[in-house]
C-alpha cells in the first residue's frame, strides 16, 4: 500500500471464496445415471464449441473432489461456491430421481464442511436437462415449475448442511446467448423465444426463492447476476440505441423485476404478451443478498442483421493495460458495486471476478512455476477498486474468484484459462499459479 494511503478495513465477517460450476469441472457426464444436458448436446454439434471440445472429463472433479477440496483449504478461503447439475439429480429433468447423483453431492458437501469451508450452492449454472429442452425448455412456461420441483429435491436433501443458496447463475448470459445470439446452448435465435425464456426464468427464480425459504431453516438466498456497463462502440451516437437496448437485456431485465417488481421500460412491451396476472409478484420475492459476476464493460454497435439489432462491439485499443495486455476497467467495477448498493439496497457478494489467459501465459515453466503476471496485475487493480467502493459506501460482504481451476469455458472450450490452479488436461495435475499464491497471501493480510 502506497505511502499516505489509508488502509481500508473490510467487515470482520467478510467472506473470501472461490467458484466453479458443475458442467465446467465435474466431467463424468455419462457416469452413475447422469442424464444429458443441453451443453452435452451442443458439444457434439459441428462448430458448437471451439476445436470440438467437450466436457466429458473436464477437470475430473467428480472423481478428484477430495484433492480439490484440499486445494481449496490450502488457499485459506472461507467458502466454496459450486453448482449442482440438475441432470445428475434428475436425468430427465423431472420424475425419477438418481440416487447416485444425490449421493455425490452429499459426499462433496460433507467433505467441504469437514475441511472447515462453507458450501455455497447454486442450483442452476446453465446445464438444463436435454429432456426438458425437448419439451421447449425455458420457452415453455412449465419449465418454471419443473425448476421448482428440482429445487425442492435439492433443498430437502442438502438444506440441513447448506445454508447459502443461489437460484441461478448469470440469467442474462444463458438467455441471451441461448435464445437471441447463437453462442450457447440451446442455440436458438428468435425474439419471441428470447422474451419467453427471460420471463419463465424469472418465474423460476421467484418460485425457487419460495421453495428454499420453505424447506431450509436459516437459509440465506440470493441470485447471481452478470452485470457490466454497456457502452456504444467508439462512443458513436449511431450505436447508442443498440447500447441502450443491450443494457436493458443484459443488466435490467432480471434485476429490476426480481427486486423492483417491473421490467425495464425499453423492453416491457416485448415481454408483455407472456406475462400473466400475478406473475410479477411471484417473481419479486425477498432475497438476502445479490451476487455480482463482473469482468469489464460491454461495447455495443448497431447491427440490423442480428435478432435485436445490436451486436458486440470492440473496446478502445487505447485502454490496453501494459501488464495484462488487454483493456481492463477497475473503475467500472467500483461503480457497479456502488450502483447495486444504491439501486437495490441488498448486501452484495462478488461471486465471480477474474482474468482469462491463453495457454502460453498460463503454462508451468521449466521449474514448474506458473508466472501469470497478467492475472496478478488484474487482481491488484480490481481488489483496490473493490476497497475503494467499500470506502465510498458499497455494502460488500464477500469476494469469490473465478475460478478455482482452469476448466471447460463453454463455447471457448479449453482455450481461456481462469484458474488459480493450472490444470494439465492430459494428466489432470493441478499446479498453484502465482496468482493463487497472491490470493492466499492477500487473504492472510486482511485477517491480520
Amino acid at each position: 500500500m502506497g505511502a499516505g494511503k489509508k488502509r481500508i478495513s473490510l467487515r470482520p465477517d467478510f467472506v473470501w471464496g472461490v467458484s466453479t460450476s458443475a458442467f465446467q469441472v465435474e466431467g463424468a457426464t455419462k457416469e452413475d445415471g447422469r442424464g444429458p444436458s443441453i451443453w452435452d448436446t451442443r458439444c457434439r454439434l459441428a462448430g458448437g464449441v471451439w476445436t470440438g471440445a467437450n466436457a466429458d472429463v473436464a477437470c475430473d472433479h467428480y472423481h478428484r473432489w477430495p484433492e480439490d477440496v484440499r486445494l481449496i483449504k490450502d488457499l485459506g478461503v472461507d467458502a466454496y461456491r459450486f453448482s449442482i447439475a440438475w441432470p445428475r439429480l434428475l436425468p430427465k429433468g423431472k420424475g425419477a430421481v438418481n440416487q447416485k447423483g444425490l449421493d455425490f453431492y452429499d459426499r462433496l458437501i460433507d467433505g467441504v464442511l469437514e475441511a472447515g469451508i462453507t458450501p455455497w450452492v447454486c442450483l442452476y449454472h446453465w446445464d438444463l436437462p436435454q429432456a426438458l429442452d425437448d419439451l421447449g425448455g425455458w420457452t415453455n412456461r412449465d419449465c418454471a415449475g419443473w425448476f421448482a420441483d428440482y429445487a425442492v429435491l435439492a433443498a430437502k436433501r442438502y438444506g440441513d448442511r447448506v445454508k447459502h443458496f443461489a437460484t441461478f447463475n448469470e440469467f442474462s448470459v444463458f438467455t441471451m446467448f441461448g435464445y437471441a445470439i447463437d453462442w450457447a446452448a440451446p442455440g436458438v435465435t428468435d425474439r419471441a423465444a428470447h422474451m419467453k425464456a427471460i420471463h419463465h426464468v424469472n418465474l423460476a427464480h421467484g418460485m425457487g426463492v419460495d421453495v428454499l425459504r420453505d424447506h431450509v431453516p436459516g437459509v440465506s438466498i440470493g441470485a447471481i447476476h452478470n452485470r457490466q456497463i454497456v457502452r456504444p462502440e467508439g462512443g458513436l451516437a449511431e450505436n447508442q440505441a443498440a447500447a441502450d437496448l443491450l443494457d436493458a437485456h443484459w443488466n435490467g431485465v432480471f434485476c429490476d423485476p426480481q427486486h423492483l417488481g417491473h421490467y425495464p421500460e425499453i423492453m416491457a412491451r416485448d415481454v408483455e404478451p407472456y406475462v400473466q396476472a400475478g406473475d410479477l409478484a411471484r417473481i419479486c420475492r425477498p432475497t438476502d443478498w445479490m451476487g455480482l459476476n463482473h469482468y469489464g464493460p460491454i461495447y455495443a454497435k448497431a447491427d440490423p442483421a442480428t435478432t435485436w439489432g445490436y451486436g458486440w462491439g470492440a473496446p478502445p485499443e487505447s485502454a490496453n493495460h501494459p501488464e495484462v495486455g488487454w483493456p481492463i476497467f477497475p473503475e467500472v467495477f467500483k461503480d457497479e458495486l456502488l450502483t447495486l448498493t444504491r439501486r437495490y439496497g441488498l448486501p452484495i457478494y462478488v461471486t465471480e471476478n477474474g482474468c482469462g489467459g491463453g495457454a502460453g501465459s498460463d503454462t508451468p515453466d521449466e521449474n514448474g512455476e506458473v508466472k501469470d503476471t497478467h492475472r496478478l496485475a488484474y487482481f491488484r487493480e480490481y481488489q483496490q477498486a473493490m476497497l475503494d467502493a467499500v470506502a465510498e459506501g458499497a455494502d460488500l460482504r464477500g469476494y469469490f474468484v473465478w475460478a478455482l481451476l482452469d476448466n471447460f469455458e463453454w463455447g471457448s472450450g479449453y482455450g481461456p484459462r481462469f484458474g488459480l490452479y493450472h490444470v494439465d488436461f492430459e494428466t489432470q495435475k493441478r499446479t498453484l499459479k502465482n496468482s493463487g499464491k497472491w490470493y492466499r497471501d492477500m487473504i492472510k493480510g486482511h485477517r491480520t
